[in-house]
């Protein structure tokens, strides 16, 4: 049994890693709750999945320019202080959340304002976090260090969306966002523990030439920029999050709850996945590795998409028994995402020059953060055609059937072996 559970060799020879990873865990919990109190917020007050929508779209130009600008940063400064400073505006966007939240103000312009602040914020932060971890930990652990920020990833997805529900349906906005302030003083201990982490030898002063020389980088490294391309197929067609509200609200039924505990099930997939994670260290062909997880991202949505089709307009007097199939979809897209983010994290820390590595995770999170973003907007606006559920299966499919000719275009990716990462 033990070879199927996570290797926890990383937290053992590397206390830095082990404050870094427990500090970032408890404040993603805090973090989940204001994610979903935000989408949950500008329901509650435009009563339109398409402005939960635009909700990501307000994130997604600052995410673009923070990502790429703050890789350069990081790779030209002091890692452990670029995290720290963007770490605390970070926690000042939060506070404010909470103040408008305690006054009352109930405008949806003020919430796009501090999500575009907080995006901005983030996309700086995550290139630099992403960039120390293979300074603290042996390359040969990667995987297994990844592994389990999946776990704490997991877990936090699994008890902050279902406590954001819980919260915001008892306590109401203002307590929640006020938690999520307390819990990011964490992240703010675990990075001042850090040493300092000057930058190497090959460091390029920050700037649009250093972004370029990143990007050139990524132009001539089929198999980097494979990690890309397909994880913005997954995220583009197949992305469910903006709809919940509505399908909370009417096909399944529940409400705000129901939301919770969706994506808490996506989450308990995650944390699975983690769990048992033993054997994804002995994966060679993790390129291929990658292709798979996605179309078995794809399939679980398609199959949420056909639960909430046959569902119809059953929820509107309260939950119904559609949950469990749904909750049980949603899981099994939490296995196939975690996996998939194992492999493509560990294929870019592996495969990229330190002096690259803060560059290369700005376009990571840029990718990772705005594909969602993006995949909002998609799913919201094609309810304006569609039925949230046909909108759910028709992506799925399609995200099988392109993911599937994306990797047979670049058929090297499914040859990519970890014991010989050829970026």
């Amino acid at each position: 049994m033990g070879k199927f559970l996570a290797d926890i060799t990383p937290l053992r020879e590397s206390p830095a890693f082990r404050r870094l990873w427990l500090g970032s865990a408890v404040a993603a919990l805090g973090s989940q709750l204001t994610l979903v109190a935000v989408s949950l917020e500008v329901y509650r007050l435009t009563q339109d999945s398409l402005y939960v929508g635009l909700l990501s779209i307000f994130a997604l130009v600052p995410l673009v320019f923070g990502g790429l600008l703050g890789g350069s940063i990081a790779d030209a400064h002091d890692r452990r202080n670029v995290a720290l400073l963007a770490s605390s505006v970070l926690w000042l966007t939060t506070a404010c959340l909470a103040l408008q939240a305690w006054l009352q103000l109930g405008n949806v312009w003020v919430l796009y304002a501090l999500v575009a602040v907080q995006s901005g914020a983030q996309a700086i932060n995550q290139p630099a976090r992403s960039a120390i971890i293979p300074l603290l930990v042996r390359k040969e652990l990667l995987p297994a260090a990844n592994a389990l920020s999946m776990i704490s990833f997991g877990l936090t997805l699994t008890a902050g969306p279902l406590l954001a529900g819980l919260l915001v349906a008892t306590v109401g906005f203002a307590w929640t966002y006020t938690i999520d302030v307390g819990t990011f003083v964490f992240a703010l201990w675990a990075l001042l523990k850090l040493p300092a982490m000057p930058p190497g030898e090959h460091a390029r002063p920050a700037g649009l030439r250093s972004v370029v020389e990143g990007f050139r980088f990524l132009g001539t490294r089929p198999n980097l920029r494979m990690t890309f391309i397909i994880d913005l197929v997954a995220m583009i067609f197949a992305q469910p999050r903006a709809l919940l509200p509505a399908i909370g609200a009417v096909m399944i039924g529940g409400g705000e709850t129901t939301v919770g505990i969706l994506l808490a099930s996506t989450a308990v997939g995650a944390f699975l996945a983690g769990l048992f994670s033993g054997p994804l260290g002995a994966v060679r062909r993790q390129g291929a590795a990658v292709v798979w997880s996605v179309m078995g991202w794809g399939a679980s949505i398609a199959g949420f998409g056909l639960v909430v089709v046959l569902a119809g307009d059953s929820g509107a007097g309260g939950v119904t028994w559609w949950l469990l199939p749904a909750a049980l979809c949603c899981g099994l897209a939490g296995i196939a995402d975690s996996v998939s983010a194992v492999f493509r994290t560990t294929i870019l820390q592996a495969s990229t020059p330190d002096h690259l590595r803060g560059r290369l995770q700005g376009v990571f999170i840029v990718v990772v953060a705005g594909g969602p973003r993006v995949g909002d907007m998609v799913a919201g606006g094609g309810t304006k055609i569609l039925s949230e559920g046909w909108v759910l299966l028709l992506g799925g499919l399609l995200c099988i059937a392109v993911a599937w000719a994306v990797a047979h275009w670049q058929s090297g990716f499914l040859k990519y072996d970890a014991r010989n990462p050829v970026p």
